[in-house]
């Protein structure tokens, strides 16, 4: 696979996301209100989703954060669009600080209390968690899955982390809503 791949394939999808909510008014449904299983599509968050500004600003920041959920299925060739961003990180103060810069510099105006296992955020294009590993994943422990991320590269000339496929499928399985089991299945056909 080329090192741009993943990127250009979450850029198609927001460009398709763009497409079909063109028309769509927003209903007053928040990322965070989504069922489980639809998704955060069904929502609001996926008006305007535009996870890149945020990407690159982790980038910048030098954070070493991990897209999860479901646009890191998306990166692994999922075909289900989402409305939300969701992170994976290690929970130290560094990554925090580095976290913080990226939220400031894409206009977050309410910054998440990082000392949370998960905390919701929002910035300009994009809104969802930032997950630590003291957060319960069931019965896996979440920790090894940054060191195992993959990186792709965007063509603009930054790298996105992002879960490896199989850690992606686990998680998938631990968590176990519907659409969680839908794009495990998804995500086992497209490795096979």
């Amino acid at each position: 696979m080329s090192r741009t791949t993943a990127a250009l394939r979450l850029r198609r999808a927001i460009t398709r996301t763009r497409d079909a909510t063109r028309e769509r008014a927003p209903v007053g449904r928040r990322p965070e209100e989504a069922d489980d299983v639809r998704g955060t599509f069904a929502t609001d968050g996926a008006l305007g989703f535009d996870p890149f500004p945020f990407l690159r600003a982790l980038h910048d920041a030098g954070s070493h954060a991990v897209v999860i959920g479901q646009v890191a299925g998306i990166m692994h060739g999922s075909t289900e669009l989402t409305g939300d961003l969701d992170l994976l990180w290690d929970g130290t103060p560094a990554e925090a600080r580095a976290l913080r810069s990226a939220l400031a510099a894409c206009g977050c105006a309410e910054p998440p209390d990082l000392d949370r296992a998960q905390a919701a955020y929002e910035v300009t294009g994009a809104g969802g968690d930032l997950c630590t590993p003291a957060l319960p994943w069931g019965d896996m422990d979440v920790s090894p899955c940054l060191a195992r991320a993959e990186t792709t590269h965007d063509p603009s000339g930054f790298t996105v982390r992002y879960a490896a496929v199989d850690d992606l499928i686990r998680m998938r399985r631990a968590l176990g809503r519907p659409k969680d089991h839908r794009r495990a299945d998804e995500l086992t056909r497209l490795r096979s």
